[in-house]
């Protein structure tokens, strides 16, 4: 049998494929191209479909990737749609039983792709998959999953108790606070750079709320599928490398991109009066850090502490594009 026709079997050109691999590419040409290469280069198991969508790239990266990839089915499209309806658009194709949904910042580590699916196996019932993620140095990157926002762990941040017990499960409730992701374990929230998910829970889901144009989309399907009787797990036997926000190079707007998907979260999944509440904590996260940066940074003259003040007041100035949240069928700019 010849490498050319294993490929074609591992990759589920034969017959219908085990799993549909969607990753969403903007302005991260070298990056994605990684991730793609290391897809392939570590998914021995599995036999895979790979649809990337480029929102409109102005790096080249859809030229790059259908001349380095032709087996890639490649969507390249001529505007920036966002995050959640890419992979939408993306996943109408998948002709995949699962689709696992990859961040093109990422690089699959030691078969890590086979050892999802794996756990996938063993664990059917759970229906949304995740893994363990890391930086490119090995250190632990705690973004692979999170627990649901509440009022408690909104205060927590609004009052910035969580940088003052970053390891500690009460204090930092929201990123599990204390637990290294050394374990399986039943989360409330897996995030969109690695996550795996029955096809059809995510057609009974509709996919992504296109409402989020990028940020919060994930914890909203977690959110939905858990009342339809999912159980997201995530394992740290399938570990993957996150670079993490590659596609928003200015810190600001990445930051304002965030607060308008959590906002949005607040307004969808909180009840009155707790929405009332979320938002007005949520409203004071960047005024906090605003003035206890400046002033700590006056006293000690401190010179990353006025970064970071300047930072939070160009947020907190801006909180009139975020405080609302994202508006539903509103196309948001990219």
């Amino acid at each position: 049998m010849s490498d050319t026709y294993r490929d074609d079997e591992r990759r589920g050109s034969n017959r219908q494929p085990d799993l549909s691999i969607i990753v969403v590419s903007y302005n991260t040409r070298d990056l994605t191209l990684d991730c793609l290469a290391s897809i392939d280069a570590e998914t021995m198991c599995a036999k895979y479909e790979l649809i990337v969508v480029d929102n409109n790239s102005s790096d080249h990266s859809a030229a790059a990737i259908a001349r380095q990839f032709p087996h890639v089915r490649l969507i390249a499209l001529d505007d920036n749609i966002g995050f959640a309806r890419a992979n939408n658009l993306a996943a109408e194709q998948a002709r995949g039983q699962r689709v696992l949904l990859l961040n093109p910042d990422t690089i699959i580590l030691d078969q890590a792709i086979d050892r999802l699916v794996e756990f996938a196996d063993a664990n059917p019932s759970f229906q949304v998959w995740g893994g363990r993620t890391v930086f490119p140095d090995g250190s632990l990157n705690r973004s692979s999953c999170f627990r649901r926002m509440s009022l408690w762990n909104l205060f927590c941040f609004a009052l910035g108790l969580t940088y003052f017990g970053r390891r500690n499960p009460i204090l930092n409730s929201e990123a599990y606070g204390g637990w290294d992701r050394d374990t399986a374990r039943h989360v409330d929230i897996v995030t969109g750079c690695f996550l795996l998910i029955d096809r059809l829970l995510w057609e009974r889901l509709g996919g992504f709320d296109p409402t989020f144009f990028m940020y919060g989309e994930e914890a909203d399907l977690c959110h939905r599928a858990r009342l339809l009787g999912a159980r997201p797990a995530v394992t740290p036997e399938a570990t993957i490398v996150h670079y993490g926000g590659a596609s928003d190079v200015v810190p600001v707007e990445k930051r304002v991109k965030v607060f308008k998907g959590r906002i949005t979260l607040i307004n969808r999944h909180f009840g009155w009066p707790a929405r009332t509440i979320g938002q007005a904590l949520h409203l004071i996260v960047p005024l906090t850090r605003w003035y206890c940066y400046g002033t700590a940074a006056a006293l000690a003259r401190n010179a990353e502490w006025q970064r970071n003040a300047v930072y939070w007041g160009a947020v907190w100035k801006r909180r009139r594009e975020w405080v609302g949240g994202y508006q539903a069928h509103r196309a948001e700019p990219a």
